[in-house]
């Protein structure tokens, strides 16, 4: 898995054509293959606005750019053209992981330096990127006299849209991405009237704006995704919300310490402003834009982290069966029974080298131990939770030497967690000691959760302040090999090229909420929704893999909404180099045919292929595995049973394939019969079509091997 930058740099090239400068006559370019087009301008007065085409249509009408700062007045208007650079670019670079191993990075740009004609004459340069999958564009603010630091109060980019999409959305929170999606047309978005459905406490919805990634159907089929890309010491983007009009304008997520949103010393980029722009659901996913607008590989080889599935210590505790906390308190040196000892401690020795065994015999490549570390008695609740984790110091009942020892002998890592609880000056004094230990027992891996307000107070986990906290916890888990998979965490904005041990990430109501959540659960739907919105940001850690789909016998009024046919599908669908095995050992050892298809996935693929799909109803996608060339196939629908027609014509001419197929059983339904499923092989190769049927909430999973 060494990274070959160099090497490929060579063998695919990089090429630039068709370069000019100094044409402000000339403010356009268009796309590799001439569909899309964006036009710049100025109007009378002197504002900058842009426009863009897709096949002649207008998809984003005049809208106008600029920024507003606390300590010095708007750049908006009274702006000249001083310089225009047009080129085009084009490589081929190597993921060291991911959903496919070689990349393209084709596009066509435009550069545009603006100066005020007023005095201060302040200068910044707008630069699109123009790929035949959707556009990103930044500011760049150089460095200049006079102008040495910017406050930004806001920043003021319009996305003026031509037509009432059909819309799936989030609320525009600045704390959590953990709601369920809303459909509507964009006129009827209302974020200020949604009533989250969550029980977490950490929820703020200030003016009428939606997360990104926003995902719009139009009628004629035109697809529209709206992000960011390469989010970097800057505040995470919004956007509100002009039902009126059809218009979204950015809104950054600010904090109550300070005035402005963002502080940064000249010169500086912002982040690129993204719209993925297709002809049809699939390829939104398979586009490659928010990874592409991202710097190259910072970090050079990164083979110390294997993608994996792993087990662990964690939905036994949402259900119930165990705890995070130890039960007992250190009163005066010594762990004392004050009242609430319960004696379910999840985090143990015993339970962990149960959890190894099983990952062992099941090729599963880690064990995620929660709860083994000392300060779960008093961090829920607290408001000044600073010094209440401690992350080298484990409970009594877990020996951390033994525990390691037993998971190398066996061929298994620990997969360590950092539960920061959002006390974020406690974790920066402690990253080094902690990043050292891991480094110590051989870890290459770290589940971070920021769960509650953030401290210091008044600052918000999708700010300014934050998202320098996230990145920098991972640039410096980085010195010691250690790769991160962040919950409660900020939006994924294709970092992980830049820094490839950003690993995944959570960011989206997840599994959990099926366990204990009051409102019912995920839908049937949320995952198809996911899929064309979440998942273009980049990877989840979603947990999948529940066989014992009603847990009668801890939470008899929760469930899982899905088949367990569904919840094989999702190692395939729902994208990420760490994929849990997530229900008890028990479930497992008790279902061992579904529990094959598990033992069998891969993590780590060479290509990826979008079958079909469409947003909110199903989608199919087949993923080929790297080092072995097998392919695995995975479908899902909504709450509506359907069927799919999976065509083979993506496999190899002249080779036949086992396929063992997963699928919904005749009689299976979400809810009242999840557990049906049928499981049969067949032969197939490139010439061959299959029809499936998918159950209400169900789905398939496909493993192909070589003949």
């Amino acid at each position: 898995m060494k990274l070959r930058l160099v090497a490929f740099g060579i063998l695919f090239g990089l090429f630039s054509c068709k370069s000019s400068n100094d044409n402000k006559d000339n403010l356009s370019t268009s796309s590799p293959d001439g569909k899309l087009n964006v036009e710049l301008n100025l109007n009378a007065s002197g504002e900058p606005y842009y426009t863009v085409k897709s096949n002649n249509k207008t998809i984003i009408d005049t809208s106008y750019f600029g920024f507003e700062f606390t300590n010095a007045k708007p750049i908006k208007d009274n702006l000249k053209v001083i310089h225009v650079k047009t080129d085009s670019y084009s490589e081929t670079w190597e993921m060291p992981w991911g959903e496919q191993r070689l990349v393209e990075n084709n596009y066509k740009f435009i550069e545009v330096d603006f100066e005020e004609t007023v005095a201060p004459n302040r200068k910044f340069s707008v630069v699109f990127k123009v790929y035949n999958d959707g556009i990103g564009f930044r500011y760049e603010f150089p460095e200049q006299e006079n102008w040495v630091e910017a406050l930004i109060k806001d920043e003021h980019t319009q996305f003026n849209l031509t037509e009432d999409y059909k819309t799936f959305w989030i609320p525009g929170d600045w704390d959590i991405y953990e709601h369920l999606y809303s459909t509507t047309k964009l006129s009827e978005i209302d974020a200020r009237s949604y009533i989250p459905k969550t029980n977490l406490a950490q929820s703020y919805i200030p003016e009428n704006a939606v997360n990104t990634p926003v995902t719009m159907v139009g009628k004629d089929g035109t697809h529209l995704s709206f992000h960011e890309a390469a989010l970097v010491d800057y505040s995470g983007m919004t956007l509100k919300v002009d039902s009126l009009n059809l218009s979204l304008k950015s809104n950054l997520v600010g904090s109550e310490n300070t005035e402005y949103k963002v502080k940064r010393s000249l010169p500086f980029n912002t982040p690129w402003r993204t719209i993925q722009i297709t002809e049809n659901a699939p390829d939104l996913i398979n586009s490659n834009l928010i990874v592409n607008l991202n710097e190259p590989n910072k970090l050079g080889d990164v083979s110390w982290f294997k993608p994996m599935k792993y087990t662990g210590v964690w939905w036994e505790m949402h259900l119930g069966k165990s705890s995070w906390d130890y039960g007992m308190e250190m009163v005066e040196g010594k762990w004392t029974d004050t009242g609430k000892a319960h004696g379910k401690h999840g985090a143990t020795t015993e339970n962990v080298k149960n959890f190894i065994d099983f990952s062992a015999k099941n090729n599963i490549g880690g064990v995620l131990v929660e709860g083994w570390n000392t300060g779960w008695e008093r961090w829920i609740g607290f408001e000044d939770r600073e010094g209440v984790f401690d992350f080298v110091t484990t409970y009594p009942d877990y020996d951390l030497d033994e525990v390691t020892s037993y998971a190398k002998e066996k061929g298994v890592e620990i997969i360590m967690h950092h539960e920061t609880s959002a006390a974020t000056q406690t974790y920066e004094k402690q990253q080094d000691t902690a990043y050292a230990l891991m480094q110590k027992y051989g870890m290459h891996a770290v589940k971070s959760g920021y769960v509650g307000k953030i401290i210091p107070k008044g600052e918000y986990h999708h700010g300014q302040y934050m998202v320098n906290q996230y990145n920098n916890a991972a640039i410096k888990a980085a010195e010691y090999e250690v790769a991160v998979n962040a919950h409660e965490p900020i939006k994924a904005t294709g970092l992980r090229r830049t820094y490839p041990n950003i690993i995944s990430r959570e960011g989206l109501r997840g599994q959990e909420f099926n366990a204990w959540s009051g409102d019912g659960g995920n839908p049937p739907e949320h995952l198809s929704i996911v899929a064309f919105t979440r998942m273009l940001a980049g990877p989840i850690d979603f947990t999948p893999g529940i066989f014992n789909i009603k847990f009668d016998e801890y939470r008899e009024d929760n469930q899982v909404n899905t088949t367990i046919a569904q919840q094989l599908a999702l190692y395939v669908v729902i994208y990420g180099p760490v994929q849990m095995a997530a229900d008890l050992v028990e479930h497992y050892e008790a279902n061992p045919e579904p529990l094959q298809f598990i033992k069998d996935v891969g993590v780590d693929w060479e290509e990826s292929i979008v079958l079909n799909g469409e947003i909110g109803d199903f989608v199919t996608i087949a993923r080929k595995e790297r080092e072995t060339g097998n392919w695995f196939i995975g479908g899902i629908t909504d709450e509506n049973a359907r069927d799919i027609e999976v065509d083979f014509s993506f496999l190899e001419d002249n080779q036949n394939y086992e396929a063992r197929i997963y699928k919904d059983g005749k009689d299976a339904h979400w809810d009242n019969n999840p557990l049906d499923i049928d499981i049969a092989n067949y032969d197939v190769n490139v010439t061959s079509k299959l029809k499936i049927h998918l159950a209400q909430g169900g789905g398939f999973a496909i493993s192909l091997h070589k003949k």
